[in-house]
């Protein structure tokens, strides 16, 4: 059964294939001299970015949980690949710029899954010090070095959130009593999506996030660029944490499996909307722009499969 309601399980079907055909043959590449070396960073490290793709489109269609854990290594030693790469040919700027959470929406995210997805999955100790080695940012956000320091004691914590919209709620649930924890992991997890769909700032700071919402927002739109929208976000604090998470179950962002691999799903079994356009995704009103290609193809392609 598919967990996600928005694609068809022939759609993921189709699109995994395209994922691990594009991975291949990307790996293959990169044995080969660079047609341009000053691009060659960028080419590894997207390779990693459709290993995370692949990574929820296998969890969206339903597959096995222990099944996406074979995808951590060779995600880890691409993007390791592509860092050593990129110490020769990006600036300090780009440098900053690309790891740098509070100017990198989109690299949060990833951060924040990656280390969600990790705890879960319960990777090896070595995969888990390799992966903080590529996430960096110690001492930078309140809540995401939090939930890294349950597996990393000495760890820095943030005294601020990089971004308080939408993580300000989960933070909160975090620091609440027992009591209260059920609830507010559940407001989290229902207003996360919308709430990613920030407004732009005027008058950008050097510390001022570049894209105000993630490249991914309106990925339902866009052949082949979706993935399921899952707030792996909360999976890392409930696992980190402990928290009760019975009441966000069969949300159809809360990615609940994740922690209850030999359970049965905790999705419930819907109707596909892929067909009515106008349909609410995930529970809430898509936004009716959709993100330009260029934001999109920063992490993957946008090729149709061929027939």
């Amino acid at each position: 059964m598919t967990r996600d309601a928005c694609k068809s399980e022939a759609w993921f079907n189709e699109w995994i294939e395209f994922n691990l055909n594009s991975i291949q043959k990307s790996l293959e590449q990169t044995k080969k001299p660079p047609g341009n070396p000053l691009y060659r960073p960028q080419y590894v490290y997207d390779i990693s970015n459709k290993y995370i793709s692949l990574i929820l489109r296998k969890y969206s269609r339903g597959d096995s949980i222990h099944e996406l854990l074979q995808y951590f290594s060779p995600l880890i030693t691409v993007w390791e690949e592509a860092e050593r790469l990129g110490k020769n040919v990006w600036t300090e700027k780009q440098q900053y710029t690309r790891h740098a959470w509070k100017v990198n929406l989109d690299h949060y995210i990833a951060c924040f899954w990656l280390v969600g997805l990790a705890l879960s999955l319960n990777i090896s100790d070595d995969l888990w010090w390799r992966l903080l080695a590529l996430i960096g940012n110690e001492g930078e956000d309140a809540l995401l070095d939090r939930i890294i320091a349950t597996r990393q004691p000495d760890r820095r914590i943030g005294e601020k959130l990089c971004h308080p919209k939408p993580y300000q709620r989960l933070f909160e649930a975090v620091l609440a009593t027992s009591e209260k924890q059920p609830t507010l992991l559940l407001v989290f997890v229902d207003k996360w999506y919308k709430e990613l769909n920030r407004s732009p700032k005027m008058g950008l700071s050097e510390d001022a996030a570049v894209y105000e919402r993630p490249y991914w927002y309106n990925s339902h739109k866009l052949e082949g660029g979706y993935f399921g929208y899952w707030c792996i976000e909360a999976v890392a604090a409930v696992k980190a944490f402990g928290l009760d998470d019975r009441l966000c179950l069969r949300h159809p962002n809360y990615p609940g499996d994740l922690l209850r691999p030999d359970e049965a799903t905790t999705h419930l079994k819907s109707k596909v909307l892929e067909s009515n356009p106008s349909a609410e995704v995930a529970s809430n009103e898509m936004d009716a722009s959709a993100p330009t290609v260029g934001l999109f193809t920063r992490w993957f392609g946008r090729n149709k499969p061929r027939q």
